[in-house]
């Protein structure tokens, strides 16, 4: 599925670069590049939820390195609990979502994503408070929802999620476990990150189908909930900064604004 469709968006990307910008409704100008040999990642301490057993994440992705440390690219870490978003390392390359062990969330793909010529949209739902144990977690990449996982470990119903739990810390571009800050350190692109705080989101909120090939869409009337944030990295000199009107800006380290770049899911470089 995806090396496929990631060619398409690819070449529209291409194309809107070449002026074909009309193809998309929503533009996203650039993104962030994160490098796993400088450790450059993003930071921010969680405030008081709005509620922490709904979180959505959505997140615009193109690889750069693959192998066995160039695969986070969120997470969360406090001691004795952690959770992770990205790609498995080693050999596998599947994406993986996780929260051990305070919910038990425990998800791996039997997909694997090794293109590091296109870009691929994941969106990540958690409800906990879902009475259907198998819909407490959904994962969607360029908007169809996967179905097949080598491993699927539901969360505790009501569980408190440790993505959106106060005093926590979320780490864009690392996976952040605690004992070995910055951990797993993702090594890519990252193109209109934005986590809600209290609201299930399907992927239709941030993007849609046009011609055969998923596309970002303008993600106006989101609510952000207290912790949501909303980074399209725009301001190269201030990569963290929050535009969902939270202000919840978050602290750049080893990223200059060399790491801001125009390559994004609807403007090629």
């Amino acid at each position: 599925m995806g090396v496929f469709q990631n060619n398409l968006l690819a070449g529209a990307a291409a194309a809107a670069s070449a002026g074909g910008a009309g193809f998309y409704d929503h533009q996203i100008e650039q993104s962030a590049r994160f490098d796993s040999a400088s450790t450059s990642y993003l930071s921010r301490t969680l405030g008081t939820p709005s509620n922490n057993d709904i979180v959505t994440i959505s997140a615009w992705i193109k690889r750069g390195l693959l192998g066995s440390t160039h695969y986070k690219w969120a997470g969360v870490g406090v001691s004795g609990d952690y959770g992770m978003i990205g790609f498995n390392g080693g050999t596998s390359d599947v994406f993986e979502v996780y929260d051990y062990p305070s919910s038990n969330l425990n998800y791996k793909t039997t997909q694997v994503f090794r293109d590091t010529g296109g870009w691929t949209h994941f969106v990540v739902r958690l409800d906990t408070t879902d009475g259907t144990a198998g819909d407490r977690v959904r994962i969607y990449v360029n908007g169809t929802e996967v179905t097949n996982f080598g491993t699927e470990t539901n969360p505790s119903q009501n569980a408190n999620l440790v993505f959106n739990t106060s005093g926590n810390t979320f780490y864009v571009g690392s996976a952040g476990d605690t004992g070995n800050n910055p951990y797993q350190p993702y090594d890519g692109y990252i193109a209109e990150f934005i986590m809600t705080d209290g609201q299930s989101y399907a992927p239709t909120q941030f993007g849609e189908s046009k011609n055969g090939v998923w596309i970002p869409k303008d993600p106006s009337g989101t609510t952000f909930g207290d912790n949501g944030f909303h980074l399209k990295f725009e301001n190269s000199g201030d990569l963290g900064n929050d535009s969902s009107g939270n202000n919840n800006d978050f602290t750049a380290t080893n990223m200059g604004a060399d790491h801001q770049v125009l390559d994004s899911p609807t403007f090629g470089s």
